[in-house]
């Protein structure tokens, strides 16, 4: 099979280096900096330059690109797919992708999959990328009800060779939904965290939990913007949740109300042991 990447940042230059490792499939790369292109080639994570007269021979293509980004390519190039190929988004987002993307496929034949691979970190760039990214990884696929099952079946067997052992099915707006609460709502969270004038004062005062609430402190904020006003709905009801939630912790404090205190953080240890405990079991 012919793979083509649009996009080599790092998700999809990690999906490059994926598919080299494990699999026998033909990998074409494009990206917008040639830089990047030479790197891939180089460490052989692509065979050659994804033209535009190449996008015919792909029997798959992956979008590692932003949301309208990947939008604008599949709708400008879809006359160039192959009847037949299978195009599958990487997008933070599924709705805005999906609504658009569906129809552009039927008409020229082609199947669109909305997808999510549920791996990162906090740098981005294909010089951040890695072959093992996705190892233990979940992936979230938004397909068409009227998939065909087989080639749902074949997708899925691709990724589980990059290392994802989690494949999930939903719908884009169940997607979006949750993607608010244990994605993005964190990088609010963490970003607004370190605004607090104690955080330049810091130094010698913090360990782990420190950094484990600011380690997404530090994003690519014209994404995460695009990402954010893309499930604005979503978003701003957990934000507006999370207010709701300290506006109780301040007001305990305020009043001096040790036993109000005491309950709010039983029950927020309660509801913690309680997604372990149905995490353990799934």
């Amino acid at each position: 099979m012919t793979i083509g990447i649009i996009g080599l940042g790092l998700i999809g230059g990690s999906l490059a280096k994926a598919l080299n490792r494990n699999t026998e499939h033909e990998v074409l790369g494009f990206d917008i900096n040639n830089s990047v292109i030479l790197k891939a080639k180089t460490v052989g994570a692509i065979r050659e330059t994804l033209r535009e007269e190449d996008i015919p021979c792909c029997d798959m293509l992956l979008l590692a690109l932003y949301p309208q980004a990947a939008v604008d390519f599949v709708t400008q190039h879809a006359a160039y797919i192959k009847k037949g190929a299978v195009v599958i988004d990487c997008c933070g987002v599924k709705r805005v992708v999906c609504d658009a993307l569906r129809p552009v496929a039927k008409e020229h034949g082609f199947t669109f999959i909305g997808g999510h691979p549920m791996a990162g970190k906090q740098f981005s760039g294909f010089w951040y990328s890695s072959e093992s990214l996705f190892e233990n990884a979940s992936m979230i696929f938004t397909p068409d009800q009227d998939i065909d099952i087989q080639t749902l079946y074949t997708v899925r067997d691709l990724f589980r060779s990059l290392g994802f052992t989690n494949i999930e099915i939903t719908s884009p707006d169940n997607h979006d939904n949750l993607i608010a609460y244990t994605s993005q709502l964190a990088h609010v969270v963490s970003n607004a965290y370190v605004k607090s004038p104690s955080a330049l004062k810091h130094a010698g005062f913090s360990a782990g939990s420190y950094r484990d609430l600011t380690r997404v402190a530090w994003l690519n904020e014209k994404m995460w913007t695009e990402l954010f006003f893309d499930n604005a709905d979503h978003l701003s009801q957990e934000i507006d949740h999370i207010i709701t939630e300290l506006q109780k912790y301040s007001k305990a404090l305020k009043e001096g109300n040790r036993e109000e205190m005491i309950r709010l953080l039983r029950d927020g240890k309660e509801r913690k042991e309680q997604i372990d405990g149905k995490e353990d079991l799934e």
